[in-house]
């Protein structure tokens, strides 16, 4: 059974109600699951999980949260080592450059990129059972 920690930035409650879609699916799956929001945890959390799911929606200039996602990701980069990652976030503009760049930098971590879900607004349709299909993939990790 995987040990699942997700941690989520959440502006407008999409890539918290993601978060909420990929535990659901998680727990389907009977893994231990841990929700967060970045605001509430330590980096140091992550060094009791084997598999780690990240969110953030689309920022500015198709960036991460700059306030409290992005110094989150800066102090785990040096753990990310061999670490099961999955990411997701939601978008209002663009085309998802924000994603493809975040995986890109945990792939430079030396992290495992397992899975990424990206949903233009709120997550309805194919991208909410995308998020649950995440979920249950990461339970099986």
């Amino acid at each position: 059974m995987a040990k699942l920690l997700i941690v989520y930035w959440s502006g407008t409650g999409n890539t918290e109600k993601m978060a909420e879609l990929i535990a659901k699916g998680a727990k389907a799956g009977n893994a231990d699951v841990e929700l967060k929001s970045v605001s509430l945890v330590s980096p140091n959390i992550i060094d009791g999980y084997d598999v780690i799911a990240l969110g953030s929606p689309s920022m500015g200039v198709e960036v991460i949260e700059e306030d409290e996602m992005e110094p989150f990701v800066q102090a785990i980069e040096s753990k990310l080592s061999g670490k099961k990652i999955a990411l997701f976030g939601s978008y209002g503009w663009g085309d998802g450059e924000w994603m493809r760049d975040w995986e890109e930098r945990m792939k430079d971590c030396k992290a495992e990129v397992v899975g990424t879900v990206i949903a233009q607004d709120s997550p309805e349709g194919d991208s909410e059972q995308e998020c649950i299909s995440l979920g249950a993939k990461l339970s099986a990790l």
